[in-house]
């Protein structure tokens, strides 16, 4: 099984780092990840397996809320089946 997480918000050293740290916390590994800056504004997208996640995904969720909250990030972790049935036609 595998979650996309999100995330946007202004520019700053870490974002990257901060955000895989928690995924490992949570044994999620990193699949891929893409990230851009456009002026000021981060934002990045991972795939994580979360096959052997420890803590659920609503704590990983939880976690990446709070990180988000302290660093002035919006960031989102979806499940891919709920992302799959978003993008269903």
């Amino acid at each position: 099984m595998r979650a996309v997480v999100t995330v946007i918000g202004k520019d700053n050293v870490g974002i990257l780092h901060q955000v895989s740290g928690i995924c490992a916390e949570y044994r999620a590994n990193v699949i891929e990840v893409t990230q851009s800056v456009m002026e000021e504004l981060f934002v990045m997208v991972m795939l994580v397996n979360i096959d052997h996640l420890s803590g659920g995904i609503n704590g990983l969720s939880q976690s990446m809320n709070e990180l988000g909250e302290e660093k002035n990030l919006k960031i989102h972790v979806m499940h891919e089946d709920i992302f799959h049935s978003m993008h269903r036609i």
